[in-house]
C-alpha cells in the first residue's frame, strides 16, 4: 500500500484552462489553495502536506484522458484525504467531478470542505447544525451531495486554526477515518 500523507485539494477552475495573464492565480477557488501554501510556507509546522506538489505540473490544456485525468487520479491515490473549496463560485467541472467521484468511489478519501466565503464555525450553523444555505451549495456538485454518505465529510469555514484542527484529525484521514457521515467542528 503506498504511503498516504498528502492533502489533496479539489477547487474549481474554469474550463478550458487560459494560460495567458494570471490564469488560475485569478481564480478565487485557486487564491484559497495558494493560501494553504502560504501558510505552510510561513509555518512548516502548519499540516498541510500538499499532493500536487508529489507530481510534475502538466499544463491544463493537456488532454483530460491521456494526461490530466491520470495525474489527478495518481495524486489522489498517494492523499489522505480531500480538501474541497466550496462557493457560490464553485462550477461543477469536468475535473472536479473526477476528483469527488474517484476520491470517495474508488479511495474512500474522507473530504474537508471549506466554505471560503465563511470564517467562523458559528456562520456556518443555524441552531447547531448546517444552514440550509450550506446545504444548497452541495447542489452545485452533485457528486458530492450524492456520495456524502460514503465517507466521512468535515465541514469548516475558511479560518486557519479550525482548518489546522481540521488536518490534524485522525478520524478524517483515509486509514484512520471515522464512520461515514457529515460533522461539524463542536470545540
Amino acid at each position: 500500500m503506498a504511503y498516504k500523507n498528502g492533502n489533496y485539494c479539489a477547487f474549481y477552475v474554469a474550463e478550458p484552462f487560459n494560460e495567458s495573464a494570471l490564469g488560475a492565480h485569478a481564480t478565487k477557488d485557486f487564491v484559497y489553495y495558494n493560501l494553504l501554501r502560504s501558510w505552510k510556507g510561513k509555518d512548516s509546522s502548519f499540516p498541510f502536506n500538499d499532493s500536487h506538489s508529489k507530481t510534475y505540473s502538466v499544463r491544463d490544456g493537456s488532454d483530460w484522458e491521456s494526461t490530466l485525468k491520470p495525474r489527478l487520479r495518481e495524486r489522489l491515490k498517494n492523499s489522505k484525504n480531500v480538501i474541497l473549496f466550496l462557493s457560490e463560485r464553485t462550477v461543477n467541472s469536468r475535473a472536479v467531478k473526477e476528483e469527488i467521484d474517484y476520491g470517495i468511489n474508488t479511495l474512500g478519501l474522507p473530504i474537508i470542505v471549506i466554505y471560503p466565503d465563511y470564517d467562523t464555525k458559528e456562520s456556518l450553523l443555524h441552531n447547531g447544525a448546517l444552514k440550509q444555505e450550506i446545504k444548497n451549495l452541495w447542489n452545485k456538485l452533485p457528486a458530492l451531495r450524492d456520495l456524502m454518505n460514503k465517507v466521512p465529510t468535515l465541514h469548516v469555514p475558511m479560518n486557519k486554526d479550525l482548518i489546522t484542527a481540521s488536518l490534524n484529525n485522525s478520524d478524517f484521514m483515509v486509514n484512520t477515518k471515522t464512520t461515514p457521515t457529515v460533522y461539524i467542528y463542536e470545540n
